[in-house]
């Protein structure tokens, strides 16, 4: 069997998917292995979610309800066939995906002045946390159950449900990025603004006793991954292209967690001549190669493949001729070994180790909307503490 690497280096497009309208997407999702095999979901910046054959690229079906941009979509690991979406509009939504097209079956809110910039689900599926822009000078982690239907009444679009709770003390400025551990349900980790990366055992129940570290980043967090062979240890990317990994199981230990640090690294990543780095896109655990990859890529549509280790960064591939314009988001699909990409172009593509190219959708050239009229977590500027404490 060819290494990883080989197969990175042998990708090319296998499918292009063009949309019919101009706008960005800004989330993929695959579903667990242990359920439907044939679905990809994608967040849009037109408050849209749309659910696409996994191998062809074709359209399934399209959710609406949202009234703001959906930042992130995620399919539940014990059920799924729901798929939950968090935005902007301060609601996470529930679909049911054997129902195209439907509306959502739940919709999840809290405070009417919260507006939410990250979210995700517990790998058992029974609770949500979305974390806040900040709110007068807090900031949010909100958790639901996902099990738990309130009495609060309902809605059209679905049923409201009712809060596990708040935390508000961990946490300054914006919540950017929170992040469920892929095995242990009460394991979390959430970044900020504020450069504070917290994780926390739910599992201890009030705030104070739940966490259990603090790691600085430095900068305003705008990713975090899981990853190790143990799944012990945190990536983080910031938002002005920091890298920071640490080992959490040296926290009973005098070693230092951090395996890796640095406050620019792009720098760290030897490029084919002629190529650029932009920024970060985000970070992925490969469990079956042992890898974990970073991916990354310039404002004209390159993309390269990065793996991470506390060596650095190497270059496993570089990748053009697809996107035309700055990547949001991809996924790595294990089953159909292929690289999933979206981004400001609005083009949804597949890799494929020799893959030919076959489109999918509308040709012709599309006008992307204005990063000015998108409101959206992903790349807008941040204010970090440090920053604060150089303009104070």
């Amino acid at each position: 069997m060819d290494s990883l690497e080989d197969t990175f280096k042998g990708l090319s497009i296998a499918r292009r998917l063009q949309p019919d309208e101009p706008s960005y997407i800004l989330d993929l999702a695959l579903p667990p292995t242990s359920g439907r095999t044939d679905l990809l979901a994608a967040s849009h910046s037109n408050h849209t979610v749309r659910l696409h054959s996994r191998e062809t690229l074709r359209l399934w079906g399209e959710y609406q309800g949202h009234t703001g941009a959906v930042f992130g979509v995620r399919f539940s690991a014990s059920s799924p066939d729901l798929l939950y979406a968090g935005s902007a509009d301060g609601t996470l939504r529930c679909w049911d995906v054997r129902r195209p097209g439907s509306s959502a079956v739940q919709t999840f809110r809290s405070d009417p002045e919260h507006s939410y910039c990250s979210f995700d689900v517990s790998c058992n599926g029974r609770v949500l946390c979305a974390g806040t822009e900040q709110v007068g000078e807090d900031s949010f982690l909100v958790f639901w159950d996902s099990r738990v239907v309130g009495d609060g009444g309902s809605e059209a679009e679905g049923k409201q449900n009712r809060l596990l709770g708040v935390y508000s003390e961990t946490h300054s400025d914006d919540v950017t990025a929170v992040c469920f551990h892929p095995s242990q349900a009460d394991r979390l980790a959430t970044g900020a603004t504020d450069g504070l990366v917290n994780v926390f055992d739910l599992s201890l129940g009030e705030e104070d006793d739940a966490l259990i570290t603090t790691c600085n980043c430095e900068s305003s967090a705008s990713a975090l991954c899981w990853s190790g062979k143990n799944l012990d240890q945190l990536l983080c990317l910031s938002h002005d292209e920091g890298l920071r990994l640490w080992d959490l199981s040296r926290l009973d230990s005098d070693d230092p967690l951090t395996l890796l640090s640095s406050d620019d690294a792009r720098a760290l990543a030897s490029l084919p001549e002629g190529s650029t780095l932009d920024y970060f896109v985000g970070g992925a655990w490969l469990e079956e190669a042992g890898h974990l990859l970073v991916a990354g890529g310039s404002h004209s549509g390159e993309l390269h493949l990065l793996e991470c280790s506390e060596s650095g960064l190497k270059t496993m591939t570089s990748l053009r001729g697809g996107h035309s314009a700055t990547l949001r988001c991809f996924q790595w699909d294990p089953v159909g070994g292929a690289l999933l990409t979206g981004g400001e172009d609005g083009e949804l593509l597949q890799w494929k180790a020799g893959g030919e190219e076959i489109s999918v959708g509308k040709k012709g050239t599309l006008k992307s909307i204005s990063s000015m009229q998108l409101k959206t977590k992903a790349h807008r500027k941040h204010t970090t503490k440090r920053d604060k404490k150089q303009s104070a």
